[in-house]
């Protein structure tokens, strides 16, 4: 049941840190305190995981047309949604949004590949056998 829990604070403390940088950077994003950091990480990760796909499928048709660009689009609504629903964070605009979601995307990717991954398994060959030749 535990399994994977490593791996979910793992992937809420990479999102949460890019969140913070993207206000550092940002002007236009805010966060009243970490409580309001902490709680947007935890939705902007759950968004991603139920909403995005469900509106990526549905707007399949936009997405090819555009060849994948509007997923950015898609990006920035659901940051934009999760700074609606949290209390004490706001964001000034659609294109803070956008360049934050493009910037969020960049830094997470990047915190993702230095973290340890919490679902590897490591594999050991079998021990060769004393029937077995060997040149």
């Amino acid at each position: 049941m535990f399994d994977n829990l490593a791996g979910f604070f793992i992937n809420w403390t990479i999102t949460a840190l890019s969140l913070w940088g993207a206000s550092l950077v940002f002007k236009g994003i805010r966060f009243s305190g970490t409580s309001a950091l902490i709680v947007a990480a935890l939705l902007l990760g759950f968004a991603n995981a139920v909403l995005r796909p469900l509106l990526v499928f549905l707007t399949l048709p936009l997405t090819l047309l555009t060849l994948g660009l509007f997923i950015l689009v898609i990006n920035a609504l659901l940051l934009q949604l999760v700074a609606k629903v949290v209390g004490g964070f706001s964001i000034s605009g659609f294109w803070t949004a956008f360049f934050a979601s493009l910037f969020i995307s960049i830094v997470s990717m990047a915190l993702g590949s230095l973290a340890p991954n919490a679902e590897t398994t490591i594999y050991r060959l079998p021990e060769s056998s004393p029937h077995t030749i060997s040149m």
